[in-house]
């Protein structure tokens, strides 16, 4: 195995050797060949030219998202990511609460289980959660809302399925942040339940 790993190293090292002692003082031409040298440049050429263009459109716009206070190029519907609504999904394990707010705060659209007509056990179920989200996205299309923040926070059961329902009712979901909280140690939890 040794040696089979030297003899590769050592040929791979004169084939670099070979092709460096082939390299012009210009780094013009890698090959003896006028054809292989003519494909070789054209193509870096081409390379070049394609990487040129690529990077006039990379300073405009970037796949990551903009720092904070920082301007970004992307808009959908004619705003910017602050000033798209914001759907708040409060997952608990009883009930899911869908609100849809402006950029601001303002409220727009308020649903939840309950007041879709879930009663009981079956509030804190995914399909209650679904259509909830449902009838959110469908109270927010009738004002006029399209893209949507969405802000998670809760560990119900509701979570993936409010979040698929505002997707099915006509919004588009921009973001997803999970704001849930979590304790560093803080309070005492409750004595354990005996049964």
């Amino acid at each position: 195995m040794y040696r089979f790993g030297s003899v590769c190293v050592n040929t791979v090292s004169t084939a670099w050797r070979q092709l460096a002692a082939s390299l012009n003082v210009n780094g013009a031409s890698l090959c003896v060949s006028r054809g292989l040298q003519r494909t070789l440049c054209s193509g870096a050429v081409q390379h070049q030219e394609a990487q040129a263009s690529t990077t006039a459109v990379e300073k405009d716009f970037s796949y990551l998202p903009p720092l904070h206070g920082e301007d970004s190029a992307l808009r959908w519907g004619g705003k910017k990511f602050e000033e798209l609504p914001i759907a708040h999904i409060k997952a608990t394990y009883n009930n899911t609460h869908i609100q849809l707010t402006d950029s601001a705060g303002q409220s727009l659209v308020k649903t939840s289980c309950g007041t879709e007509g879930f009663k009981n056990r079956k509030k804190a179920t995914p399909l209650a959660a679904q259509t909830a989200g449902i009838s959110a996205a469908a109270k927010g299309t009738a004002k006029g809302i399209n893209f949507i923040r969405v802000v998670v926070k809760g560990l119900g059961p509701g979570r993936l399925s409010a979040i698929k329902g505002l997707t099915m009712g006509g919004l588009e979901v921009i973001s997803i942040t999970d704001n849930t909280p979590v304790p560093h140690n803080g309070c005492r939890p409750p004595k354990a339940r005996r049964i």
